[in-house]
């Protein structure tokens, strides 16, 4: 959703890509729209690792996990499991561990799956910046991974801007509460609404711009390595 001028934001599991459609329309207010976009696995990617690999108890577990390596050991975790979905929309594409060494432990595989969300997110917010031609100045995120702090940091630090969760980070439900307010007239304008968000925390990107650039096109060659994995059935 487009909170303001130059701010995107970002959900748990789903994240933005620009198809143009009315975000909301409040009594006879004109529609707001939005652009929205769809990533496959987010969160998932660490249940996965939780419930079919069992490296990790439960899902917060995957941060401390992350910390004890420095980085990702030069892997890339691709969680094309059903498929890609914004920017590329390729439901042929599989899953891929690329960069794989003897070095590599459990800590690179929780700090690379955790990496994938913000690699993945990047992709898509420079499609929106492409399409809308409203560059990124801050990102607003919300959802259960917002809580990782390590993957806020390493989101900040993948797209060069800062990244602010909120006070109340399960923005869905409070948006709901809000309609529902508006439309009693517990509030008299969307204007009142603003009056109550917050800022929990904010990280500012600290990663040197080269480094950031070197990381990203790793991330977009290992992309490729998911392509057409499924063979397409001839008719």
């Amino acid at each position: 959703m487009l909170h303001a001028a130059q701010h995107w934001h970002q959900a748990g599991t789903i994240q933005e890509w620009p198809v143009d459609y009315p975000g909301y329309k409040i009594g006879d207010q004109p529609a707001v729209y939005c652009l929205e976009g769809s990533i496959a696995i987010t969160g998932a990617l660490v249940q996965w690792l939780r419930d079919n690999l069992g490296i990790i108890s439960k899902s917060s577990d995957i941060e401390p996990l992350a910390k004890t390596v420095d980085d990702s050991g030069g892997i890339y975790f691709v969680p094309a499991f059903s498929g890609l979905f914004a920017p590329y929309w390729k439901s042929n594409a599989r899953g891929a561990i690329v960069g794989m060494t003897r070095y590599v432990n459990k800590g690179h595989l929780a700090r690379a799956a955790l990496e994938a969300t913000a690699f993945q997110t990047r992709e898509v917010l420079e499609a929106m910046n492409k399409d809308s031609g409203v560059n990124l100045t801050a990102l607003k995120v919300d959802g259960g991974m917002v809580y990782d702090e390590l993957l806020m940091q390493f989101q900040a630090d993948i797209l060069g801007v800062p990244v602010i969760r909120p006070t109340v980070a399960e923005t869905t439900s409070l948006g709901a509460a809000y309609a529902a307010g508006l439309a009693v007239g517990f509030w008299e304008k969307v204007e009142d609404l603003r009056a109550n968000w917050g800022k929990d925390k904010e990280w500012d990107p600290k990663m040197p711009a080269q480094e950031r650039d070197k990381k990203y096109q790793g991330w977009l060659k290992a992309v490729t390595r998911t392509f057409d994995w499924v063979e397409q059935k001839q008719s």
